[in-house]
């Protein structure tokens, strides 16, 4: 596990597991010479909702806090843009847009109009995942927060609700002017909620800004997306070690916990499972992940796991194969270049991509072999 120097809030299960454990490193083929470079590790908890963790292989200390004080200098810029619940003195964001709803287009910094533009882009060729459902979304929130504040009276969301709040969800409405550098809600009732992929994005634009400044080694995981600049400079392994969470285990701290491991090196590694965010009602949990035909939880999987380069697109790609049946979710990611998928069915069986079998440690894989 990542040993983590500052001060942070435990996180109560988390979905994907950096592994740097002795034990779960490949062994050397021959005998391991001095790396260069030294591993450094440091988090923080205050973007995005969720604790992000840095590991990287710098020359020295001071060399990784640099890389480590700009990358939570920029996830904090980012978690600004995307917000959508505060407001902040002089930045127009996704709060901002909503706010203005029917009433005016609102100019943005360019981060907000190329997620917008990627978000829509990607709907258009694969669906579900809809940033306009905002109206929706939010119903759900404020029953998800009113039943974990007092679980003996949680509730449902009444049908009726949801499908009026489904009327104001039209990404045709959200209009994008890149010239001027703005987004208007033609829809007062509707709002934005990018949740469902600007983490990633944002873990992605991060990523890549560090490889431009000559990161070389690092991983980013910014609570259940993982992105990887390059390989371990550790002299033994070519690809990284990533854990995936068992959904039936609430924390998991070692190999024993794990459903599986992968291997990756320069790719993105997201999952969305239905042991997230989630609330009871009448015994049974209700997750955050909901569907925009039904309106509510999927429930076709347990989990899912999506690996590609870009972290944006494997955040976005996480909830679409989540919520469509099995055979539709399998011939979308074969028909995906460069995606892979692993699903964790309703009875705990495991189905997985061709190509994620490759990079899995079930399949033989191993630590020591470049992708």
């Amino acid at each position: 596990m990542v040993t983590i120097r500052k001060g942070s809030k435990r996180v109560a299960a988390l979905m994907l597991v950096i592994l740097l454990l002795t034990s779960c490193m490949a062994k050397p083929v021959q005998e391991q010479t001095v790396p260069i470079y030294s591993k450094y590790s440091d988090s923080f908890f205050d973007t995005f909702d969720t604790l992000t963790q840095v590991v990287a292989y710098t020359e020295n200390e001071e060399q990784f806090q640099q890389y480590f004080q700009r990358i939570h200098d920029r996830f904090q810029e980012l978690h600004k843009l995307y917000d959508i619940y505060n407001n902040y003195e002089g930045l127009n964001n996704i709060k901002t847009i909503n706010d203005q709803a029917g009433i005016q287009p609102v100019r943005v910094d360019p981060d907000i109009i190329h997620l917008i533009q990627f978000s829509k882009a990607w709907y258009a060729k694969v669906g579900e995942t809809n940033i306009a459902m905002g109206s929706v979304l939010q119903i759900w929130h404020d029953y998800r927060e009113a039943g974990m504040d007092d679980p003996e009276h949680a509730q449902l969301p009444p049908m009726e609700d949801l499908q009026k709040a489904a009327e104001h969800m039209s990404l045709d409405r959200v209009i994008v002017d890149t010239a001027k550098s703005t987004v208007y809600l033609e829809d007062p009732k509707m709002s934005l909620n990018v949740g469902a992929v600007a983490k990633g994005y944002a873990t992605e634009l991060v990523a890549k800004e560090m490889e431009a400044e000559g990161l070389q080694s690092a991983l980013i995981s910014a609570g259940g997306n993982i992105r990887a600049i390059g390989q371990p400079l550790d002299g033994v392994r070519k690809r990284w070690g990533v854990g995936l969470q068992n959904p039936d285990k609430f924390i998991a701290t070692d190999d024993g916990n794990l459903l599986d491991t992968i291997f990756v090196k320069d790719a993105s590694v997201v999952s969305s499972g239905d042991y997230q965010r989630y609330y009871m009602v009448d015994g049974q949990p209700v997750h955050h992940l909901i569907d925009p035909n039904t309106l509510m939880p999927g429930q076709y999987y347990r989990a899912v796991t999506v690996v590609t380069q870009d972290s944006g697109l494997a955040d976005f790609l996480s909830t679409v194969v989540f919520l469509i049946p099995f055979d539709e979710s399998r011939a979308l990611v074969e028909r995906l270049d460069g995606v892979e998928a692993l699903w964790v069915m309703p009875d705990g069986s495991v189905e997985a991509s061709e190509g994620m079998q490759h990079i899995m440690k079930s399949y033989g894989a191993t630590g020591a072999k470049a992708s």
